[in-house]
């Protein structure tokens, strides 16, 4: 096997094929047509090979068999310390040139697993993110908190932002009533931003009883598309307004939370305080690892073949297919349940599956010039991880992941988490 590189993510094999691989492969192209052959004077599938090969000639075997010869030739190919095959290859084959019984020579071109050029990986500076937590934002949080566990109680007066409206309305474009733009009680959290801007605003004074037009323009991006960037007029009835009845906050109220080690409205507080800390550190710690990492991916250098983009974004398609099945969804009814057109999902799964095989590629290469290795203790407490997640055996967990699949799930954590280790935060 001879190997050349065409470029940073492509690679040409040729082999020789010898008279008896290609025999052998004539020998699997006539087994393979034989079965569907039919000739006058036997029955079908019982055409000897030399009858065979006087009506329809050799060569109409050639094919079949340089695929047979060539699919021996790719694993060795697949094999080849140097190169990972990542995509399908382009065969070159002359026909014109092959002769039975002689030595000749195939090709064939592949993509491969690029090469990388790394850029700066180590002591990135980044800036650090504060975590302190004031005590208005504790004070915040519990609002937040009595607001959850408050009771809904008819007010009387006008409707005002934080209240709780029950209203009918119909919408109208140009004139006309448009689909699903009617309701009836509907009951919505003033100041939620739950309908179109300028809706919500514009039912703020109003009282019970009150009918109003609203004049409103849908978001240039609404997924209706008969309806996006349009200037409609909703027609609204305010039947009834609520509003929030607060429990009061003391000792008595945070019994009822039943929260372990939290009896009283100082120990509430300071639960609350240790959590949103923790929630900001982490926060923190996301935002600081996204930077390091974009910062480490960019200042690399390589060329991804298309071929494992379309892998990437086939696998990612499939999974959002496997979510809308659970949910007794079409495909892309589910897409428009989140807002987004086929169209637009396309373009962010291209953006997105580029990203993750560009960041992929880098973090392996680190890990490669790094010698970051696994252990086999690692490996052991992954593959029981994963035992006690799945409420499985060890044994039977190691059936549907290979030792090599999870060995390079350990190896490319170990490598971003050396990456956001030597980072400095300034």
């Amino acid at each position: 096997m001879k190997v050349e590189k065409l470029s940073t993510n492509r690679v040409k094999y040729t082999f020789e094929v010898t008279p008896e691989e290609f025999e052998h492969g004539l020998d699997h192209a006539f087994d393979h047509v034989a079965k569907d052959v039919e000739l006058k004077g036997f029955r079908k599938g019982k055409v000897p090979r030399n009858i065979y090969e006087t009506k329809f000639g050799v060569e109409s075997l050639y094919e079949e068999a340089i695929n047979h010869v060539l699919h021996h030739k790719y694993h060795d190919a697949q094999n080849h310390p140097d190169y990972e095959i990542v995509g399908q290859p382009d065969v070159n084959v002359d026909f014109a040139n092959i002769k039975r019984g002689e030595s000749f020579e195939v090709s064939f071109d592949a993509p491969v697993k690029p090469e990388v050029k790394l850029g700066e990986y180590k002591g990135l500076e980044v800036k650090a993110i504060k975590t302190d937590v004031s005590d208005a934002e504790v004070d915040a949080e519990i609002k937040n908190l009595l607001g959850e566990k408050s009771e809904l109680v008819v007010k009387e007066g006008k409707l005002e932002s934080g209240d709780t409206a029950i209203f009918d309305f119909e919408g109208f474009l140009k004139g006309e009533p448009f689909e699903g733009g009617k309701a009836e009680n509907y009951q919505l959290e003033i100041g939620s931003n739950q309908f179109i801007p300028g809706f919500e605003e514009q039912m703020v004074g109003m009282s019970t009883g009150e009918e109003k037009d609203l004049s409103v323009k849908f978001p240039e991006n609404y997924q209706a598309e008969n309806l996006a960037g349009q200037d409609v007029v909703f027609k609204v009835t305010l039947h009834e307004v609520k509003t929030k009845n607060l429990p009061e906050l003391n000792d008595e109220f945070v019994a009822t939370l039943e929260k372990e080690n939290v009896k009283t409205v100082e120990e509430l507080k300071k639960a609350t305080k240790e959590q949103l800390e923790t929630a900001k550190k982490n926060e923190a710690e996301q935002s600081i690892t996204a930077e390091v990492i974009e910062k480490v991916v960019n200042a690399a250098e390589l060329d991804i073949p298309q071929a494992m983009i379309d892998d990437e974004i086939k696998q990612y398609k499939e999974n959002i297919a496997n979510q809308a099945k659970q949910y007794g969804l079409e495909y892309d009814m589910f897409l428009q349940m989140n807002g987004i057109t086929p169209e637009q999902f396309d373009a962010q799964v291209q953006v997105e599956s580029e990203k993750r095989v560009r960041t992929t590629l880098v973090i392996e290469e680190i890990a490669k010039v790094e010698g970051i290795k696994a252990t086999e203790e690692e490996l052991t407490s992954k593959y029981e991880e994963l035992a006690a997640q799945y409420k499985m055996e060890v044994d039977e967990i190691k059936k549907y992941i290979p030792a090599s699949i999870l060995e390079k799930d350990v190896i490319v954590n170990k490598a971003y988490q050396f990456v956001l280790d030597s980072a400095k935060r300034v």
